[in-house]
């Protein structure tokens, strides 16, 4: 009896499929560095830009960076650069790499551009990795303190505040507090519509963050001013800010073009509308330096300084490597050590949470024993 043939996929699901593949998968950062490191291997190699791209194309598991490889392939073989294929994916190939592979191909240094690429997309990642990293703790302290809260809240205090019921004398306020919290929180409606609300202020605030300008230059304004978590920002914006520079100005980039693409990388708004307006001030002639000096809030007095030398010696992407390495050292450092610093917060907040929740149930527990 001979096996059942699978039915190949209709023409329909097979659009759809490729529709999923092209617009709702998210392609690894990961992927996209193998990709990069792969290709400058293979030309260095001897291969032919087609042949490396064809051989990718095959080892790329990510049916989405496949089909978009695929398509550079496809662009390459009919005569287009690298980087106009590359310039039509911008999901995949972010515009800092593909001005660096754009000016690898004018200076005929495709090679010498893709290991450049290859380095910063490595160092990005890395310094992403750390910051992710770094957050991972105090996530999981805030989200086990919620879920401790919730149940406490459900299933704890209202069997242990029905001891305060027929209590004659009048509660603390802590007590009274307490009592209302918790009658309020264990009605199944009122607590469905404080879960609604928290989950439409959280949505309204992403929205508002999006879509007002406004607002977000508010939110991004406020956290470079916070404690602790204020200077993390400062140093991760201005290690993303000298890592992408130097790697732009080593590849021939203009510096005014250059100061664009930087402007985006940067996470914080104040950085990007600040390089923004820096990049229309170069065309005037005024030095990079003198402009960042301005802002010495965002761009530390030792930034501007090394810049300066930088543009009066000629070496200024060197110098502007020697500040991504400095920088990218005091974000690991810093974010190393994140979970001791963020700790004496963690314990000041969940020491106020169960002071207060011990002064709610004792105090007057030893008021009804001094009464008898």
């Amino acid at each position: 009896m001979s096996d059942a043939k699978t039915k190949p996929a209709s023409p329909t699901m097979q659009r759809i499929n490729h529709w999923i593949s092209l617009h709702l998968t998210r392609i690894p950062f990961i992927q996209k560095i193998f990709f990069v490191e792969h290709l400058h291997t293979m030309i260095h190699a001897g291969l032919s830009l087609v042949e490396s791209l064809e051989v990718l194309s095959k080892e790329i598991e990510n049916k989405k960076f496949h089909l978009i490889i695929e398509d550079i392939k496809s662009g390459v073989e009919k005569g287009l650069q690298l980087s106009e294929v590359l310039n039509l994916h911008p999901e995949a190939f972010p515009p800092i790499y593909v001005k660096m592979i754009e000016a690898g191909e004018i200076a005929g240094k495709l090679e010498d551009s893709l290991k450049q690429v290859f380095n910063q997309m490595q160092k990005s990642y890395q310094l992403t990795s750390v910051i992710r990293g770094a957050m991972i703790y105090p996530a999981v302290i805030l989200v086990a303190m919620g879920g401790i809260g919730i149940m406490m809240v459900l299933f704890v205090l209202p069997k242990l505040l029905e001891v305060f019921k027929d209590f004659k004398a009048e509660l603390p306020l802590a007590t009274r507090i307490l009592i209302v919290i918790t009658n309020f929180l264990s009605n199944p409606i009122y607590l469905t519509i404080t879960t609604l609300s928290i989950i439409g202020i959280v949505i309204l605030f992403i929205m508002m963050l999006k879509k007002s300008l406004p607002f977000k230059r508010f939110i991004h304004n406020l956290n470079l001013h916070l404690p602790i978590v204020g200077a993390i920002i400062k140093k991760i914006n201005l290690a993303r800010f000298s890592l992408t520079l130097s790697s732009l100005l080593k590849s021939t980039i203009p510096i005014i073009n250059a100061v664009e693409i930087t402007a985006e990388t940067c996470p914080n708004l104040n950085y990007r509308e600040f390089l923004n307006a820096t990049a229309q001030k170069l065309k005037s002639g005024t030095p990079l330096s003198e402009i960042l000096s301005t802002k010495n809030k965002l761009f530390p007095p030792m930034v501007t300084e090394m810049i300066m030398v930088g543009e009066k010696t000629g070496e200024i992407d060197q110098l502007l490597t020697e500040l991504a390495e400095f920088y990218g050292q005091e974000v690991d450092k810093t974010m190393k050590n994140f979970a001791t610093i963020i700790e004496p917060v963690i314990i000041l907040i969940l020491g106020v949470a169960v002071g207060g929740l011990a002064v709610a149930v004792i105090m007057p527990m030893y008021t009804l024993v001094q009464n008898f």
